[in-house]
């Protein structure tokens, strides 16, 4: 059996640490996946340029919907966690069984949807003649597995919420490992190319969705999924707690668009495609940061969801000083890594000096702030985690349309470089607005839980 971590009564060092690194990590192995899936692709025999290419076309689409796992999986766990937190299983158990039912509403109407409408989405989103047969057969099968992609990172969330870190982890890690295993039998082996990369992460995902289906329909969670107590009331509280990490997943997609047409724009033909090949490569890179930071802010949350339910709020308090500890301690290293060694990384990609030499630029340009960048994701999270989802919708809004902004205004100034400033530009004003916005919210916040009656449910 699992251990279980105690969010009420244990040390809160040891529950940060123990929620953290299993989350940190699986974000990490996934990072690492999509790495060596791209170089799998990249080396198909004499179509390997125009393979990639074309599952590089699919990237926003894939991006896009995995984010509405977010939306319903970050939007309920917190739910769960603080009625947990109130000793409240039957409601806990009624918002699971809706966070399903949506999941799988959401899941099978985005396929259809997007399996519809793929060729013009394709072809909006780049596709070039020659690409498109790739992107189409890549795109294709992926959307046919979509449900189990959705269900299995949307249902995940509700395994780490109740303390079951290290199963939830497992999870991701079993998807992870079986892709990178199966992805050459059924590119090379079965000489499937595209196909069979897109067959392979379909498999990966629907083991992963079993797996997690599997355990919280057994006996060893406290509150398991089951089929009953639906309600549109719930659902709208889950949608409205989710609309942030939604918003920062969905408009990724976005932005790289967005990106690339400025890059190509005022890279002009000489010089446009090879800061695109550098900004794939510094966003591929800036992953391995955001991913595992976006691992410790949201495996953590059940910390503060579950306490806040429960009334501690010296327990809260101290949770968000470590949480933030263990983020600035990680981007520090980071930072010291990408100022220093970044080359190691992009030779991965590219072996071109011109390509390399912009790469390496690009990485040390991009993650000049990413120290405040820390206080932006875990306070975000943070507040996401308390339900003041007005707030971390506003903070999460407000980063990334400064981002367009500064991706679409500086190279009007200082040319096609000037975009990659944006990134540090944005983080270092956010942080210290998210810092401050926070800092006004959480005391008053605090104050007022401690004021209500026992008894009284959150958000009911």
């Amino acid at each position: 059996m699992p251990k279980v971590n105690n969010l009420g009564t244990d040390s809160i060092g040891r529950l940060v640490l123990r929620l953290a690194i299993p989350s940190m990590l699986a974000q990490f192995v996934n990072v690492l996946y999509g790495i060596v899936d791209r170089m799998y692709i990249g080396n198909i025999p004499e179509i390997g340029d125009l393979a990639l290419a074309g599952v590089g076309v699919c990237g926003p689409i894939v991006t896009l919907i995995s984010s509405f796992s977010f939306l319903i999986g970050i939007g309920g766990a917190p739910l769960i966690a603080m009625r947990m937190g109130e000793g409240n299983k039957k409601n806990a158990e009624e918002i699971l069984a809706n966070c399903f039912l949506l999941l799988t509403a959401l899941a099978v109407f985005l396929s259809t949807i997007f399996l519809f409408l793929k060729r013009p989405i394709l072809l909006t989103f780049g596709a070039s003649s020659d690409s498109f047969p790739y992107a189409d057969k890549y795109i294709t099968i992926y959307l046919i597995g979509a449900v189990f992609a959705i269900l299995s990172v949307g249902l995940n969330q509700f395994i780490t919420c109740q303390g079951f870190s290290t199963v939830a982890m497992c999870s991701v890690l079993i998807g992870a490992i079986l892709n990178i295993v199966l992805d050459p039998v059924f590119i090379f082996f079965f000489n499937m190319g595209v196909s069979g990369a897109a067959i392979a992460t379909v498999l990966s995902q629907m083991v992963s969705f079993f797996f997690v289906f599997s355990f919280l329909r057994g006996k060893r969670v406290p509150i398991r999924l089951s089929f009953h107590g639906y309600s549109r009331k719930i659902m709208r509280r889950v949608l409205l707690f989710g609309l942030s990490p939604f918003i920062i997943n969905a408009s990724d997609s976005v932005i790289i668009i967005i990106l690339n047409t400025v890059l190509q724009r005022y890279g002009g033909p000489q010089m446009g495609d090879r800061y695109i090949a550098c900004a794939t490569i510094v966003l591929s890179y800036f992953q391995l940061i955001t991913m595992p930071l976006g691992g410790i802010t949201g495996g953590t949350q059940p910390i503060l969801s579950f306490n806040y339910g429960a009334k501690n709020t010296a327990r809260i308090k101290e949770a968000f000083k470590k949480i933030l500890a263990l983020c600035v301690v990680f981007v520090t290293i980071m930072l010291v890594i990408s100022q220093l060694v970044p080359e190691f990384f992009v030779r991965i990609f590219s072996q071109d000096p011109d390509v390399v030499n912009l790469s390496v630029w690009g990485i040390r340009i991009f993650t000049l702030a990413v120290i405040p960048l820390a206080f932006q994701y875990e306070l975000v999270d943070g507040l996401t985690a308390l339900g003041i989802a007005k707030a971390a919708i506003s903070l999460s809004l407000n980063r990334k349309l400064m981002f367009v902004a500064f991706t679409v205004l500086l190279p009007a100034f200082f040319g096609a470089s000037g975009a990659f400033y944006a990134e540090p530009l944005c983080d270092a004003i956010c942080g210290v607005i998210t810092t401050v916005v926070f800092l006004l919210l959480i005391g008053r916040l605090l104050r007022a839980r401690e004021e209500m009656p026992d008894g009284q449910a959150l958000y009911s």
